[in-house]
């Protein structure tokens, strides 16, 4: 995460996309580091039938597939606002000479990225092996382990069932059912349509 005001000097801009609107497609060439100033976008693909996989939601401070920059490749994903956002776009040649410069800020953005490769590894594992609740769990548990109060039910899931079952790859129905009996075990629960962990 770099401060908005140093973003800025160095020749950022801001955009705004719409709920719904795309920030950028899959395929496409990165022209920008892009980081969220404001709202929240999710990272996904689509399969051939239409499924959507979210690999990640990305919020405020937080940067969009930065990995594609150094790659000099075509984002693997798409960028999705889910909520109206407002990001700050650094042209990629300015961001480099950002961190040429900069040197000691690398050991923050391979922690950073760090992070997003252990979730992504861990999610994958829980995708490929795990019954749906371990995946459900395995997705809590990782949101859990980055919350601060650690206590039972402390956590409010920042999800919709929809986004559960497309970071996880289940189905609308199997997220509901599951969460249900998760509930009547006491896992977590659940107040006003909203689930606590």
């Amino acid at each position: 995460m770099i401060i908005d005001e140093q973003l800025l000097s160095l020749g950022a801009d801001y955009k705004e996309y719409q709920i719904n609107e795309m920030i950028f497609s899959e395929g496409e060439t990165p022209q920008y580091y892009i980081q969220i100033a404001q709202g929240k976008a999710k990272l996904n693909n689509y399969s051939e039938k239409g499924k959507e996989f979210i690999h990640g939601i990305v919020s405020k401070n937080e940067s969009l597939v930065e990995t594609s920059i150094f790659l000099e490749k075509p984002y693997p994903v798409n960028a999705v606002a889910i909520e109206d956002c407002k990001v700050l776009r650094l042209p990629k040649s300015n961001y480099k000479s950002f961190l040429s410069e900069n040197p000691e800020l690398y050991e923050k953005l391979v922690f950073a990225l760090s992070e997003k490769l252990h979730y992504q590894y861990m999610m994958m594992h829980s995708i490929s092996f795990l019954s749906p609740e371990k995946r459900l769990t395995t997705l809590m548990d990782y949101l859990k382990n980055n919350h601060e109060d650690q206590s039972l039910y402390s956590l409010q899931i920042p999800f919709t069932r929809q986004q559960l079952a497309s970071l996880t790859a289940l189905s609308v129905e199997t997220v509901i059912r599951v969460i249900k009996n998760m509930e009547k075990d006491r896992i977590l629960k659940i107040q006003n349509r909203k689930i606590f962990y």
